[in-house]
């Protein structure tokens, strides 16, 4: 067994079964952490396929954005900030089999490249490809030219589907008070001021 299949074996097993556990657990927080574990893997896909560009970007956006989808899980179930925090000690188990996996497989890379560093770079160049191909370059051709409105497209329905997050989580409290710009530039004179006359020596 060659060293690329041997990752690609490793990551694809682990993909799915995190994969798997995402939807299988009950818990949003470890749901989260699995989703984490998802990307990392698919990221060394990416990587093993030739595709490092896509395998950062998978790391930068999506794992990134992990927190902010985690906001939206928390904003959506109505979930008690104070309670959530004082069981964070009941996650620290799944984090840190999540952690060891990650750095287990990090190991195992960074090992390959010492090991067998004509194997590790093969990998990482496309089928077909000369010595100047880029494929940051040729993927960056491709969206911006042939696939332009189709990625602009793309960018308007999460544009959509953040506002309606926004939209569905948002809850006006009675007791907060808020700005009104449409009526408060709308007001007139007489709404704004009021004329008061004070008798010499006294104060309001």
């Amino acid at each position: 067994m060659t060293l690329p299949l041997f990752f690609f074996y490793v990551f694809s097993i682990i993909a799915v079964a995190s994969a798997l556990m995402v939807i299988a657990s009950r818990n949003p927080v470890h749901s989260v952490l699995f989703l984490i574990l998802t990307f990392v893997n698919a990221s060394g896909l990416f990587m093993l396929a030739g595709a490092e560009f896509l395998a950062l970007i998978l790391i930068v956006v999506y794992v990134g954005a992990v927190a902010v989808l985690f906001l939206f899980v928390t904003m959506m179930l109505d979930v008690d900030f104070a309670e959530l925090k004082s069981g964070l000690l009941q996650y620290a188990p799944i984090g840190i089999v999540v952690g060891v996996i990650i750095l287990l497989e990090l190991l195992l890379v960074a090992g390959s490249f010492v090991l067998t560093p004509e194997t590790a770079s093969a990998a990482l160049m496309p089928m077909n490809a000369g010595p100047d191909y880029n494929n940051t370059l040729e993927l960056g051709k491709l969206i911006y030219t042939r696939y332009v409105f189709l990625f602009q497209g793309a960018g308007a329905v999460l544009l959509v589907a953040m506002m309606g997050a926004i939209v569905l989580t948002l809850r006006h409290k009675s007791h907060v008070k808020r700005q009104d710009v449409f009526k408060q530039t709308g007001r007139t004179r007489a709404e704004a001021t009021e004329l008061v006359k004070v008798k010499s020596g006294q104060g309001l």
